[in-house]
């Protein structure tokens, strides 16, 4: 039961951040883009259901391929976002249509991934997809804070911008990605 409970906090809060990315967010400062990755990673490693001792060949293939998901995943989610620059020089990003792609090929893979543990007998805990969701929010987040430098520099934005601005009457600054 607690299993089933931590899943669907987990399937929440995914959902959560799912829906934030499709709706415009400014992007701040980030020096600290790493501290949520960082505290998923650090709840993860302090259960131990991310491997299975029956099958510890196999589970750590396994968590290593779903670590490679969460990169590739979270790196694609990070491309794929439209960044803008507000009238008062805040740097805005939103979820574009080819985020959706990218979502729905991790949740594929992700899927594919423990239908395959289950298939060989491995188990894999909550800990295995925290684990996992961490990596991908480490590879997004670090992706935007790239991009978003690339911008401060290239176009003169202030990291230390005031808060407010227009997302809806904001010109674009660099596009990556779907409309």
């Amino acid at each position: 039961m607690a299993e089933l409970v931590n899943v669907l906090a987990i399937v929440a809060v995914v959902a959560l951040v799912v829906v934030r990315q499709f709706s415009a967010q400014r992007v701040g400062d980030r020096k600290r883009w790493w501290v949520l990755p960082v505290v998923l990673l650090v709840v993860a490693l302090r259960g131990d259901g991310a491997l299975d001792p029956r099958h510890e060949a196999l589970s750590v293939v396994i968590l290593g391929a779903s670590l490679v998901v969460g990169l590739v995943t979270g790196a694609g989610w990070g491309w794929t976002a439209r960044l803008w620059q507000a009238p008062d020089d805040t740097l805005w990003s939103r979820g574009t249509r080819a985020t959706v792609f990218v979502w729905a090929g991790g949740i594929m893979l992700r899927v594919a991934l423990a239908v395959t543990a289950v298939l060989l007998g491995v188990h894999q805990g909550t800990e295995a997809l925290l684990i996992s969701l961490a990596a991908m929010l480490f590879a997004r987040s670090g992706v935007l804070a790239l991009r978003a430098g690339g911008i401060r520099e290239q176009y003169g934005v202030s990291a230390a911008s005031p808060a407010g601005g227009a997302p809806s009457a904001a010109g674009p600054v660099m596009t990556k990605g779907g409309a």
